[in-house]
């Protein structure tokens, strides 16, 4: 069974909207175990939204619709469909008494645009709303469909779960083709695409011509996420949740032994596991407090880690200490230049030193876009002291405009305490 999203509506096509509807039903249609290979966005034009169908039926067995199913003269995806289904609409009165009722309930008079909603293609059945106005739509094809949605996202996600993913599997299962597809995110920091590429080509080769005997599937794909490193998503397809779950844990660690081979240690968490969530792991398990010192991060580092749940517990504190007459009153940096390793230096001893904490960190740099103490913009120490033995500091230059380094410094910083945890020093 595969299932292709047509989004409707010029604002997606203008960048005034983000298409979020299609990510998401991708998503759960991969949860679903149905292939979703294709997906299309098309302005508020008959014409168009017509083609976008044909060429969407023509290689998928189901079309999800969304958007265009308003009551304003531009919504004219039920035009659309009847016109590629070759009916015409009729108007449901059980549809227009529904509607008319919501107005009524809310105190309001129903404008007759709304009427338009009621007018559903010929040999099509409704999906009752139960949030809003407009009603979805099944519309039979032959032995395909289309399903057609509201572009409000809530609307549109509880038809989607109560009507239509329902119908799919029992489609697919009428055809034999039941299936689930899970998905398992490796997390990296501090390798480049390229280079998680290359490491792994012997893997993704080996997938490539895997054969099962039982039809499953396994998959690799690289994600560059910009400020959060870059993903590794090995995604499964087998007959049983518990079959796809034994092929993505035996998978996961056979990539988690080539990447320590011949990268190190650049794997900090899997699927939703933010770095931050792998430095709360590590100091729970060790028993240890963070106490923070940041500057040109501004509190990034300590905004991030308080988004972990429970954080109070081995969180002391930050120190923003932006102004460098900070920096030598409250964390001890000495009189020079505060952008260098020793003020980083200090200031993880200082921040240790006035919080209580087991472990400091402390981060100085030039955000930009000027140059600071001799130093260009992109330049960041980091330091870190620990209770076991001296500071461990590292200078690292960094890419992009302030805000850039600002974000890449923070997430590095915390990288750099992930590996010291882990028995360093940070490399």
């Amino acid at each position: 069974m595969r299932v292709e999203i047509v989004a409707v509506g010029t604002e997606l096509l203008l960048g005034q909207i983000a298409d979020t509807n299609s990510a998401w039903l991708g998503e759960q249609l991969a949860l679903g175990g149905v292939d979703s290979h294709f997906h299309q966005a098309v302005g508020d034009n008959q014409a168009r939204i017509v083609l976008a169908l044909r060429t969407a039926l023509a290689r998928s067995d189901a079309v999800i619709t969304c958007g265009g199913l308003g009551p304003t003269q531009d919504d004219i995806t039920r035009e659309s469909i009847a016109q590629v289904m070759n009916v015409e609409l009729e108007r449901d009165e059980a549809l227009v008494e529904r509607i008319r009722a919501m107005f009524s309930s809310r105190r309001r008079a129903m404008p007759e645009n709304n009427l338009r909603q009621a007018d559903v293609p010929r040999g099509a059945t409704i999906i009752e709303q139960t949030r809003g106005t407009a009603p979805g739509l099944v519309c039979p094809l032959g032995n395909k469909v289309v399903y057609a949605v509201p572009g409000v996202p809530h609307e549109m996600q509880e038809m989607f779960v109560r009507a239509i993913l329902p119908d799919l599997r029992r489609r697919m299962a009428d055809a034999g083709e039941e299936a689930v597809i899970k998905s398992r995110v490796i997390r990296t920091w501090g390798a480049s695409e390229s280079g998680l590429a290359e490491a792994l080509a012997d893997q993704v080769e080996e997938l490539d011509h895997r054969v099962f005997d039982d039809r499953s599937t396994l998959t690799m794909a690289f994600l560059a996420s910009g400020i959060e490193g870059i993903k590794v998503r090995i995604t499964a397809r087998a007959m049983t949740e518990a079959l796809a779950d034994r092929l993505l844990a035996e998978e996961e660690q056979q990539v988690r032994e080539v990447l320590a081979e011949r990268l190190g240690d650049v794997v900090f968490g899997v699927d939703d596991e933010a770095m931050e969530h792998a430095i709360a792991a590590r100091l729970i398990d060790r028993k240890l407090t963070l106490g923070l010192a940041e500057s040109l991060t501004g509190g990034l580092i300590g905004a991030r880690l308080v988004n972990v749940p429970g954080s109070s517990q081995w969180f002391r504190g930050c120190v923003v200490a932006y102004d460098s007459a900070v920096k030598h009153a409250i964390l001890g940096v000495p009189p020079g230049p505060v952008v260098s390793s020793s003020a980083a230096e200090a200031m993880a001893s200082g921040a240790r030193n006035a919080l209580g904490s087991d472990v400091g960190l402390g981060i100085t740099g030039v955000a930009g876009p000027d140059e600071q103490d001799g130093e260009r913009p992109g330049t960041v120490f980091v330091a870190i002291a620990t209770p076991d033995g001296p500071v461990l500091n590292r200078q690292l230059y960094l890419p992009g405009d302030r805000d850039r380094v600002r974000q890449f410094s923070a997430i590095s910083a915390l990288d750099l305490l992930r590996r010291t945890l882990d028995g360093g020093p940070p490399s």
